[in-house]
């Protein structure tokens, strides 16, 4: 399992040179984790602090001269080392102002790359495939250089990797199309060279990625026809083991969608074990477009997490920490990611959740992936996954006639086709066809007024193969026919639905009345939820119990005389009923556990009118007093909004509308019960914490002094 998270801009970037070079010569890692030096294809070198988005240092050489390679941090020396005009290596410290006024020499030949690693020395490549460590040639520079390449050979890729405590210097060559890979080790001195195979009709490899993994070299080989290939490399070679040129033996590990165009970039690297990042191949459900970020698992042949980049996309891609940084259009971003351990069981969607993990706040990590086990599914929609048939049968029908059935065919019979094709149909053609059915079942429900297959789409959410990005239109045409219970299903599934989706479904969802939301078929453990949170009140009071430091005020006046108004003003009383009902409730409770982002989502609250906008702060305050009466640890249920989740909704919608609710007669008691709230839990932490700054300084009182046999201390914390 993998996911995709908010990506964020580090730096714009120049005009692109090609389809393969965005600009820049390289990204390396800086002095630490959370800083880079990225080096243009211009003449600087400038140092980002990743957190903060700024730069914190920035290089240029003189006009006339260029950057060659891209430059890298020496860990052992902590200083910049670049090369300019193929045979001036420079270096210098993070306090110099001017590059050309540090320490720089000129070498005998071209060199290709400066490699860098963790606490190792660098390393130096030349164009004619010598190596030689930085210190060394720094020492010499114009020491003879030996060509390692044959005559017209060229390097295209190069990496250095570090394991048990040496290093292993790889690069990939090309001469007349014949594909070769050297792999230079230091302990001892060795150079073997292997031979690459290539399939009949392809050029050499596009990208390539290397990582260690025990004591093993994993490579993996990434050509223009969507073919992700690895091959293993031991770590030490044998003292005995053969001379002269070795074949590489690989195995196909991967078959990207290529499309209907011929692709001549693409860029892939290595996550861990299980996973692949991917950009310039189109997305399995996306038509021809590609620009796309893709995490793959390369166990299971499935796409884990996908993410749409504005601007085309080079065939560029750097990892390094948990994040990736890709170029794309002017900008280069930077976007997080996480992979979890690979099991079949979460890949395929069955991974069980376990109930001691908490149970709120669960943000879907991948949408081949099934979050809350078997209890997202309503009765009718019972998973099939478990009895297909995944490699012995085939089903009867190819993706190709079903999409002509969905064409013109009646409802029921492309139910039975579509369950028949889900049952009977591999995981890996499942995934990419999937896609392509939902996105022709909604073009003709748009086209058709009489044809909706609200069954056919439970099928086909039940697959876990279906996500926001893959068909865009299918929310918004379950809100316009008014399927509630398809749009809470979407709502658990998708992890990817955009903040401007989330408030145009809000909005129908509270501008619908409830007698008609509550003839909608619900998840019932969703409705069993809101019933028991609107209950829990009467069990409170009969226990006569305080909990979480909250109790209903005594109101020792005759309920009879009382006016209305007096039971109802203290809103720390929970005197209070649901302002929605309870179908409306599990809707709502399904949005606010929706993944968004603070900036994209308050432009979009600003389309509330005033009156959804008081019935939702109702709810949410209702929400938030029953929270804060521990009302949600006695519910045994997965799918509810957490504590954190209802405040900032709270905040959001307070700053998108706050001049309206100041001024709005409607709105005056519910903002007064709002501050009234506030200010007592102001008052509540205020005093924790003087209680907390008391057991403070208590902790910290001598506790060796003897008191003797028997004392009395008094202790005044207030």
């Amino acid at each position: 399992m993998a996911a995709l998270f908010e990506g964020y801009t580090l730096c714009g970037i120049g005009p692109t040179r090609n389809s393969s070079n965005s600009g820049i010569l390289g990204i390396e890692l800086g002095r630490d984790i959370d800083h880079v030096l990225v080096t243009d294809a211009s003449r600087s070198v400038t140092v980002y602090k990743v957190s903060d988005q700024k730069p914190t240092g920035s290089w240029t050489v003189k006009h006339g001269q260029i950057i060659t390679c891209p430059a890298v941090f020496n860990t052992q020396s902590q200083e910049y080392v670049v090369v300019t005009d193929d045979r001036v290596v420079r270096v210098w410290k993070e306090n110099d102002v001017h590059m050309e006024k540090a320490f720089k020499a000129t070498v005998s030949a071209d060199v290709l790359r400066v490699l860098s690693a963790a606490e190792s020395e660098a390393v130096v490549l030349f164009c004619c495939g010598a190596v030689r460590f930085l210190d060394s040639l720094l020492t010499s520079p114009q020491q003879p250089i030996e060509d390692v390449l044959a005559k017209e050979e060229i390097i295209r890729w190069s990496t250095v990797v570090k394991a048990e405590h040496q290093l292993v210097v790889l690069f990939s060559t090309e001469q007349r199309d014949h594909h070769w890979l050297y792999a230079q080790r230091f302990n001892p001195n060795t150079l073997v060279k292997h031979r690459i195979e290539t399939e009949p009709g392809l050029s050499a490899p596009i990208s390539f990625s290397a990582t260690c993994r025990g004591r093993n070299l994993h490579l993996l080989f990434l050509y223009s026809n969507g073919s992700l290939y690895e091959s293993v490399l031991p770590l030490r070679i044998s003292a005995t083991g053969a001379e002269g040129v070795q074949a590489l033996p690989r195995s196909l590990r991967l078959s990207l969608p290529l499309g209907e165009e011929e692709l001549i970039s693409g860029a892939a690297v290595v996550l861990d074990e299980a996973h692949v990042a991917v950009v310039g191949f189109p997305h399995p459900s996306a038509g021809t477009c590609k620009d796309y970020l893709c995490i793959w698992n390369t166990h299971f042949q499935t796409l884990q997490a996908s993410k749409e980049m504005s601007g085309r996309i080079c065939s560029q891609l750097w990892c390094y920490s948990g994040k990736l940084y890709v170029p794309h259009g002017k900008m280069l971003s930077v976007i997080p990611f996480e992979c979890q351990k690979s099991s079949l069981a979460a890949t395929m969607g069955k991974l069980k959740q376990s109930r001691s993990e908490s149970k709120s706040c669960s943000l879907l990590s991948s949408w081949t992936a099934q979050p809350y086990g078997e209890i997202t599914q309503t009765p009718g929609f019972k998973s099939r996954m478990s009895t297909r048939h995944t490699s012995v049968v085939k089903s009867a029908l190819t993706v190709d006639q079903i999409i002509e059935h969905i064409k013109t065919g009646a409802v029921e019979d492309v139910q039975a086709e579509v369950g028949e094709f889900i049952r009977l149909t591999t995981q890996t053609d499942l995934q990419l066809a999937t896609g392509r059915m939902a996105l022709e079942l909604v073009s003709r429900s748009q086209t058709d007024a009489n044809f909706y297959p609200h069954a056919v789409f439970l099928q086909l959410l039940e697959t876990q193969y279906l996500c926001y990005s893959v068909c865009p239109d299918l929310l918004s045409l379950a809100m316009m026919k008014k399927d509630f219970h398809l749009c809470q299903i979407a709502f658990q599934i998708f992890p990817d639905i955009p903040e401007d989706v989330t408030c145009a479904c809000l909005k129908t969802i509270l501008s619908t009345p409830d007698s008609e939301i509550e003839t909608v078929n619900l998840d019932t453990e969703s409705v069993i939820f809101m019933k028991m949170l609107t209950q829990t009140q009467s069990g409170l009071e009969e226990e006569g119990g305080q909990q979480n430091g909250f109790c209903p005020p005594a109101i020792e006046t005759d309920v009879s005389d009382a006016p209305s108004s007096m039971l109802q003003r203290d809103p720390l009383s929970l005197v209070m009923s649901c302002p929605v009902g309870l179908h409306k409730g599990a809707l709502l409770n399904e949005v606010l556990q929706t993944a968004y982002s603070n900036k994209p989502l308050l432009p979009h609250l600003k389309d509330l009118t005033v009156p959804q906008v008081i019935v939702f702060l109702q709810y949410l305050l209702f929400l938030y007093l029953k929270y804060s009466h521990d009302a949600h640890k006695q519910i045994p249920a997965l799918r509810t909004p957490s504590f954190s989740q209802i405040i900032d909704w709270i905040c959001l919608l307070l700053d998108a509308h706050f001049t309206i609710l100041a001024v709005a007669p409607e709105a005056k008691r519910l903002v007064s019960d709002l501050h009234k709230f506030v200010r007592s839990q102001v008052k509540l932490y205020a005093e924790l914490g003087k209680i907390e700054g008391s057991l403070q300084v208590l902790k910290k009182s001598k506790q060796s002094e003897d008191f003797g046999m028997y004392s009395i201390e008094v202790i005044e914390l207030f």
